[in-house]
């Protein structure tokens, strides 16, 4: 049973899929190793680190490739890769599917069983795999500390002989993993933190942290949840509702952090340039849905914008990988509980249970074919 780990190849990717610690586990299962020269290196992961750990360094892809059986990825497998993909090889990783189906069939096509790790079920047993929460954690945190670079003040109220310092007001849009990772860093380092979302089950969330709670909360409001937790599409009379509610709040705020996506869909505009230039001039707002649309009208993917009232608009593309080290170590251990699951221990090889409800929900292609029911061809 061998395992390959090729360099990510997207230029934004810092990340890697295996670390010492999780590849000694995969070692341990009775599996072979291959890590191509490099791949750990923007996450600090020497090659020395992986050969010290039983790993084998391949001097490219194509030999890393070779003879895989399962190949583990932080992104989706680009065009270019396809090709050196074993045929039958899993392919794990988050394959950012849904407007990409050209890329699904792609993977279909290279005859590979594709695994996307983000559509993991939020059940109990795959709590350790959740590679959405792990990285999403993370972004929320370094939202709060770009925030605080781009701000040029201080955050905490500070008495001083020389005067007082008032606290920063933050104010974070959607209260998932990451929102509320950030509202606990914005708390960490005294802002005023007030937040909302469109799920009523986060308000206790939010007061919890230590935040004030802000939303329009009609019958509407007490029904926007889906069975597995994620935020519905709301209408358009509450978006305005709400639209109206947190315009004169924007106003008002510093650093306005935005984290509001809904799965399969472009994320919600939640910021217009009214909004924008109603606020104070070096305000900041960091939109951490930019990669989907932007929650922001003025954000722009990669680039910080200044609007003309000079107001920031951070949108930073792979947020999670601005902390290549930790997220790295995170995702490898979701990839290595998840990947655990499909070998049998006493044999040391891979068996796959198709039936499996996690393998189940992950699985995008097998035998040439796509297989998940959101995007297989309709009957």
């Amino acid at each position: 049973m061998r395992i390959a780990v090729p360099a990510e190849t997207q230029g934004t990717e810092t990340r890697v899929a295996v670390t010492p610690e999780t590849v000694r586990k995969f070692i341990g299962l009775g599996a072979d190793v291959a890590v191509e020269k490099g791949a750990g290196l923007a996450s600090g992961i020497t090659d020395a680190d992986y050969q010290a750990a039983g790993a084998a360094i391949a001097k490219n892809a194509k030999e890393a490739l070779k003879g895989a059986d399962i190949v583990l990825k932080v992104r989706r497998p680009a065009e270019g890769e396809l090709a050196g993909l074993p045929a039958g090889a899993l392919v794990i990783g988050i394959m950012d599917p849904y407007g990409n189906e050209a890329a699904v069939e792609g993977l279909a096509k290279a005859n590979v069983a594709a695994f996307a790790m983000e559509f993991m079920p939020r059940i109990t047993r795959a709590q350790v795999m959740d590679v959405l929460s792990s990285q999403a954690n993370l972004a929320g945190y370094r939202a709060v500390i770009d925030g605080a670079a781009e701000y040029g003040r201080a955050l905490p109220m500070m008495m001083t002989a020389a005067g007082t310092v008032p606290a920063a007001k933050i104010f974070i849009m959607g209260v998932g993993v990451a929102g509320l990772q950030a509202i606990a860093t914005a708390r960490r380092l005294g802002a005023i933190v007030t937040a909302t979302d469109v799920r009523p089950a986060t308000k206790e969330q939010v007061e919890s942290l230590g935040a004030k709670f802000l939303a329009v909360e009609d019958e509407e409001f007490k029904q926007a949840q889906t069975a597995g937790g994620y935020a519905k599409e709301m209408s358009g009379e509450y978006q305005a509702k709400q639209a109206e509610l947190t315009a004169g709040h924007i106003a008002k705020q510093d650093i306005v952090i935005t984290t509001a996506l809904i799965p399969g869909r472009p994320a919600p505009k939640l910021i217009t340039a009214a909004m924008v230039e109603s606020m104070k001039p070096g305000s900041v707002i960091i939109d951490l849905a930019v990669e989907r649309g932007g929650n922001c009208e003025l954000a722009k993917p990669g680039e910080i914008v200044t609007a003309p009232n000079g107001v920031k608009i951070v949108g930073h593309l792979n947020v999670p990988g601005r902390l290549p080290a930790t997220s790295s170590s995170l995702y490898a251990k979701n990839l290595f509980a998840f990947v655990e699951t499909l070998i049998d221990k006493a044999e040391k090889k891979l068996a796959v249970n198709w039936d499996d409800e996690l393998v189940k929900a992950t699985a995008l292609t097998r035998d040439g074919a796509v297989v998940h029911p959101n995007f297989a061809p309709k009957a």
